[in-house]
């Protein structure tokens, strides 16, 4: 499988811009990113109870919305099973080990948290509710933290994954 070692790395630990290692080895989450979609579409939701947005068609809100949550949630279970395969952690909290590069790694650098942004624009419009998909822009600036800390953790060859492979989709 190919995983790119920390000690693969270790003597580049500086992209040649301003991402170092932090002091501690993790991204530096505030919370971990399932509690961060979840406050964020509370948010939303809250937005919607106050000021309630337009409708959108019932046919549009059930197959729109299964379609994205059930996208979301393969991608999520996708993601996890890459992680453990790999043997790295999916806590937030721990480092890294390893630099995953297949499964759904592939496609996007971000699957786990695109697979979490899917399920929630899924459960946004299974609702009827359009204020969250307004609360997810500041959602995404909260959850990204990841792309500086594995720059500096893992330097040249991390940015070589980087170039290769989408942010997003």
């Amino acid at each position: 499988m190919p995983v790119l070692s920390e000690e693969s790395d270790s003597a580049s630990r500086h992209d040649g811009a301003d991402a170092q290692v932090p002091d501690r080895d993790a991204p530096g989450v505030i919370a971990p990113p399932p509690v961060v979609y979840l406050v964020g579409l509370a948010i939303g939701f809250g937005l919607e109870a106050l000021v309630p947005s337009a409708s959108l068609p019932e046919a549009l809100e059930w197959s729109v919305g299964i379609l994205l949550l059930l996208t979301g949630l393969a991608l999520a279970v996708s993601f996890l099973s890459a992680l453990r395969h790999a043997h790295t952690p999916v806590d937030p909290y721990k480092p890294t080990t390893t630099i995953v590069t297949t499964g759904p790694y592939r496609l996007s650098r971000n699957p786990g948290y695109l697979g979490m942004a899917l399920g929630y624009v899924g459960i946004s419009v299974l609702s009827g509710a359009l204020w969250p998909l307004v609360t997810l822009v500041p959602t995404l600036v909260v959850i990204d933290r990841e792309e500086r800390y594995l720059t500096g953790k893992f330097g040249e060859r991390y940015l070589r994954y980087k170039a290769g492979a989408r942010r997003w989709l």
